[in-house]
């Protein structure tokens, strides 16, 4: 069965789920060959109790625009984490999660896959765009960033901090990597 690379970008009100909620989600799945073949996105209802860290929220404060777009139509959080997993499920391959970084959205969404759904379909596999990119380019990872890479790895696709529209931006760019380290599912 092929890996399905499940590029994922979460927008929150905090640094960590529990006390901070995860407000949108959005999701890109590709194949290998840099095929686009599925999307997923969804706002989130903030948890009972939880509320928005104050820096969070001052960084929220300029970025109206993404702010108003993960506000708009949020849903239960078990109704979205339950539709999410069951795309995921029926995506045609091995799901992997993919982010940038990897450490922050990984950890919500395991948190409210794990809370809401029960289980994971990603299991614990999930690879950062910063650690590859870090191994193709032989610097060391704080020396890596979006600014320091080379402009050809990165197609001409916004970067909104709408979840969807990031999301698909960073797995052009993992897909690009791949392609770049010569990566086949052979």
């Amino acid at each position: 069965m092929p890996e399905i690379y499940i590029s994922t970008d979460v927008e929150t009100d905090g640094p960590i789920p529990g006390p901070h909620s995860m407000l949108s989600i959005g999701s890109a799945a590709y194949t290998l060959d840099k095929r686009l073949i599925a999307t997923f996105s969804a706002n989130l209802e903030t948890l009972p109790g939880a509320s928005g860290y104050p820096e969070t929220m001052d960084w929220w404060a300029t970025q109206p625009e993404a702010w108003a777009a993960c506000r708009s139509d949020p849903q239960p959080p078990g109704v979205v984490m339950q539709r999410y997993a069951d795309w995921i499920d029926a995506l045609p391959g091995k799901p992997v999660f993919v982010g940038y970084p990897v450490a922050f959205d990984f950890l919500f969404v395991y948190w409210y896959l794990m809370r809401f759904v029960g289980y994971s379909p990603f299991s614990h596999s999930a690879l950062d765009i910063k650690t590859y990119a870090m191994a193709l380019l032989k610097r060391p990872y704080r020396r890596i960033s979006k600014q320091t890479m080379p402009t050809e790895w990165f197609d001409p696709l916004p970067h909104t901090h709408v979840a969807l529209d990031d999301a698909i931006a960073q797995g052009a760019l993992f897909c690009n990597l791949l392609k770049i380290n010569g990566a086949t599912d052979a």
